[in-house]
């Protein structure tokens, strides 16, 4: 299963060179995980916020410009006892064209140990539904 948002192209997006900024793509995957997980349950509310990114990567493929119509692919590539990788693509909505492709490793995070925590039962079965 695939987890996607569409996103229209901002003028403020762009850069003088009139393509996408690179630093919107990584708007653009925070959108879609901060979207994704509250459809899993992990909520919206900052003052229970569970999920951290340890690391972040994004690969920018081919040149997108103001007011294209963009589609975000969420799907999730591992899941170990309290973290998960997230991997993501970027495609044009008409051409289906690939324009970036990035990933994301996410930890279960108690902010008061800060430490770990091992993913909940549920919240792991969540995450396998868009296992790939």
């Amino acid at each position: 299963m695939v987890y996607e948002i569409p996103v229209k192209v901002r003028f403020c997006e762009t850069d003088a060179l009139g393509h996408i900024s690179n630093i919107s793509y990584f708007i653009y995957l925070e959108e879609v995980r901060t979207d994704f997980f509250a459809e899993l349950g992990f909520g919206r509310d900052l003052n229970n916020w569970k999920i951290i990114l340890a690391s972040i990567s994004c690969d920018f493929i081919s040149q997108g410009y103001y007011d294209q119509k963009l589609i975000v692919l969420t799907e999730v590539s591992r899941i170990g006892n309290s973290s998960f990788q997230l991997v993501h693509k970027i495609k044009d909505v008409e051409s289906g064209q690939l324009i970036a492709k990035g990933q994301a490793d996410a930890v279960h995070f108690n902010f008061d140990t800060q430490k770990s925590e091992d993913l909940p039962e549920d919240k792991r079965q969540q995450l396998e539904r868009y296992l790939i």
